[in-house]
């Protein structure tokens, strides 16, 4: 995923209300932008992190700029929760995801389950179909692991029951974690931020639900998706 143009670097003063940003630019530049992100940002929140903004060109837009990125402990991290769908949608045209490639047709926001929509579903004629779930990770507290959720997650543990759903009707189902980090070499869900996710987790690996966990290349310029990384829990998984 391309941005349309360069991003322009600052320094963060606050981050508040969730979706508000102040910003001080290189050039000096006060400005509040839209924070695209409803999490706790644990770690990415500090005053005077370096960051990365892109601007839009909508006379109609309240704010012009939007928190993209952030620098922290010589890494970089996206933290637009609106890219990883985004990317994943670049991913599976060009065959970047090995586990998910092959699929003829690749549907988004597909009614399933109890009043939700998947992020996608992968299908061909001669396989079963594919229910692929997307998450944005950006937390680390340890070491190079990225962690999910960095918040109590209650309608993510929704999904999961979802696609174990969908595997008992026969179909295939995965959840997909995109790590929008530069940092981390291995995933785990975050146990003490959410222990009925992570539990969840581990039951809808155990039902059948394939857990892929895949890193990024960022910069300025652009985001893709890059490497798959281990997920941590897996050994407990299949033991």
């Amino acid at each position: 995923m391309d941005f349309p143009q360069p991003l322009v670097r600052g320094r963060l003063v606050q981050r508040y209300k969730r979706f508000f940003a102040d910003v001080v630019l290189d050039d000096g530049t006060e400005l509040t932008a839209h924070c695209p992100n409803p999490g706790a940002m644990l770690g990415l929140n500090a005053p005077g992190l370096p960051c990365w903004l892109s601007k839009s060109d909508d006379p109609k837009r309240k704010l012009a700029h939007t928190l993209e990125l952030v620098e922290v402990d010589g890494g970089i991290v996206g933290i637009n929760t609106m890219h990883p769908n985004r990317l994943v949608a670049e991913a599976l045209a060009t065959d970047a995801i090995p586990e998910l490639s092959g699929y003829e047709s690749h549907r988004r926001e597909v009614k399933y389950g109890t009043n939700s929509r998947v992020d996608f579903l992968l299908e061909s004629p001669d396989r079963p179909r594919a229910w692929l779930e997307v998450k944005n990770v950006h937390l680390r507290r340890d070491g190079s692991l990225a962690e999910f959720p960095d918040c109590v997650a209650a309608r993510s543990l929704k999904h999961l029951k979802e696609l174990s759903a969908m595997v008992r009707e026969g179909d295939r189902a995965v959840m997909l974690f995109v790590i929008q980090r530069t940092d981390c070499d291995e995933f785990e869900a975050c146990h003490d931020l959410d222990p009925a996710y992570a539990a969840g987790l581990q039951q809808a690996a155990a039902e059948g639900v394939e857990v892929l966990a895949y890193d990024c290349d960022i910069s300025p310029t652009a985001i893709r998706i890059a490497r798959r990384r281990p997920w941590r829990s897996a050994r407990a998984v299949a033991e």
